[in-house]
């Protein structure tokens, strides 16, 4: 067991491009020796420690591997497995969490980066599927932060349309902020019931039908939700179970990562070669240096477009992801 020489300290620590790229790579070190899936994966494509020298080299490991095996870097014991929602008849992801702390300090880092301090706000949170589960990270996210605002008001409102928007207006009244986040079939059922003038309040997707509804686009979606809400803009959270940090959109589907999460985009056809160029269109990699404990660098099912000022687009996902992320691993191993 090699020692993670202060790591866990640098993670939210990270000022710069270059902090970004030299704690990429010592993470990368710590995990190639000290994570046996990732270690082997890694081997495969002979991406070694002392060969990797740019963030494009990096190894990422497909996001279904945490379907399939335990992943973890290091000999802590687990504290917390986030388990995901899944769909039906396809197996779920399981992230085996050493350290609870780290993923607090993300979200709750995060969330004041782009927003302020959650005690200015009044949270509601729409999340029937996930509520119903004690095993949902973005359950733990949101219920520390519903505390976090100190407001009485605030908390899970499932499906209580006349006690969320009676509170709502209640507190914009008071001068409060407002936010509302809410999976996404959830925040339309609430749009079609109740056209409630909403304007002001921060309304948040988390994107997901769960089989509930039919898909549709994040256009449409935010099309509906303005109309019905009296809103300018509908914000979005990007997130995901196997990921202990999240990227926020404030509007239009454009994304942006706190300091120390990256995006890098792989070819469609060939998922070795990365680049970072804007403009174009290629497989979502993540780099998330808070999955210090499990792997820090995700190959996902998205298709997104990075952009000049360093946000991105998530444009949908590719068919067959379950397969075609993992080709490259099940031959490995």
């Amino acid at each position: 067991m090699i020692m993670t020489n202060g790591l866990r300290d640098k993670i939210f620590s990270v000022k710069s491009e270059s902090d970004f790229i030299d704690l990429a790579l010592q993470q990368f070190d710590y995990q190639y020796n000290n994570n046996p899936v990732y270690h082997d994966f890694s081997g495969f494509l002979k991406k070694v420690p002392g060969k990797i020298t740019r963030l494009d080299e990096l190894p990422f490991l497909p996001v279904e591997m945490f379907k399939r095996h335990r992943i973890t870097t290091g000999d802590l014991p687990v504290q917390k497995i986030f388990e995901s929602s899944g769909t039906t008849g396809l197996s779920t992801s399981r992230h085996y969490v050493s350290d609870l702390s780290v993923y607090e300090d993300s979200f709750l880092r995060s969330f004041r980066f782009f927003y302020g301090e959650p005690s200015d706000y009044f949270i509601a949170a729409l999340l029937p599927s996930y509520t119903e589960r004690d095993n949902s990270s973005l359950v733990y996210m949101a219920d520390h932060l519903i505390n976090m605002t100190g407001d009485a008001l605030s908390g899970f409102y499932l499906e209580n349309d006349d006690s969320l928007i009676r509170n709502i207006e209640k507190r914009r009244g008071e001068g409060r902020k407002i936010m509302l986040l809410g999976v996404t079939f959830a925040l339309l059922n609430l749009a079609e019931r109740n056209h409630a003038d909403l304007s002001g309040a921060i309304i948040m997707e988390t994107g997901g039908m769960k089989g509930r509804r039919p898909e549709i686009t994040r256009e449409d979606l935010h099309s509906v939700l303005k109309k019905a809400f009296n809103i300018k803009s509908v914000h979005s959270e990007y997130g995901m179970t196997e990921l202990l940090s999240q990227a926020y959109s404030k509007g239009d589907g454009m994304f942006y990562c706190p300091p120390w999460m990256k995006i890098i985009l792989r070819d469609t056809q060939d998922p070795v070669n990365l680049f970072t160029e804007p403009g174009r269109t290629g497989g979502i990699n993540i780099i998330d240096l808070a999955n210090l404990y499990s792997c820090s660098f995700i190959s996902t099912g998205d298709l997104g477009r990075l952009h000049p000022d360093g946000g991105f687009e998530v444009l949908g996902r590719f068919d067959n992801s379950d397969i075609r992320g993992c080709n490259l691993l099940a031959e490995s191993l």
